[in-house]
């Protein structure tokens, strides 16, 4: 599957935002929630998935968020964290070639890094999420237009266009809307579930 090319000046843009929501200690699962978002901040889709706390599933459901969608529109994934779920680690280039988009991962501060913190989450079998982890690569920061930074890891977008990118998904502050948007979602939908409503 050939990756789809971003034109991030392109009016017509879609990005399928992904962001969870979940207490630890409580929930044995993550909610995420999925929106689709064009330029122009109107959202035409939703989708919804669970990843375990812990766990190595992260990557399989977003991916199955993807295909449920059944669209060939959207241009781009744009995650809200790649180690979530308390350390359930996304694995950024098999979302890519699974889904033909390419991917973009934001945080939201700096850090030194999760190798130590893995290793004491998980002392018997860390090996595996280090080398996921490790597999990440750097992140690298980017200035937004409304003065904040956020940390980035990108495939399949060229640099000079991921700035544009960005800004043009964000409104205020340092979340761009998509994954705003998709985080209030999972939060909601997190608390409906709680109490057995969905």
């Amino acid at each position: 599957m050939g990756l789809k090319r971003v034109h991030a000046f392109k009016k017509g843009i879609r990005v399928l935002g992904i962001a969870e929501s979940f207490t630890p200690g409580r929930d044995v699962s993550s909610l995420l929630a999925g929106v689709v978002m064009r330029r122009d901040f109107i959202v035409d889709g939703i989708a919804f998935g669970r990843a375990t706390v812990g766990g190595d599933d992260a990557t399989d459901s977003i991916v199955e968020m993807v295909q449920s969608l059944k669209r060939n529109d959207v241009n781009l994934v744009m995650l809200s964290g790649a180690v979530i779920s308390m350390y359930n680690i996304v694995d950024l280039d098999e979302v890519c070639s699974r889904t033909g988009l390419p991917v973009v991962c934001l945080t939201y501060r700096e850090s030194s890094g999760l190798v130590d913190v893995i290793r004491k989450h998980f002392p018997k079998d860390y090996r595996k999420k280090v080398a996921l982890y490790r597999k990440l690569g750097r992140r690298v920061g980017v200035t937004l237009g409304t003065g904040k930074t956020v940390f980035v890891r990108a495939l399949g977008v060229e640099r000079g266009e991921l700035t544009e990118l960005l800004d043009s998904f964000t409104l205020q502050g340092k979340y761009p809307e998509p994954v705003r948007v998709a985080g209030l979602l999972a939060a909601a939908a997190r608390k409906l579930s709680a109490v057995g409503q969905v």
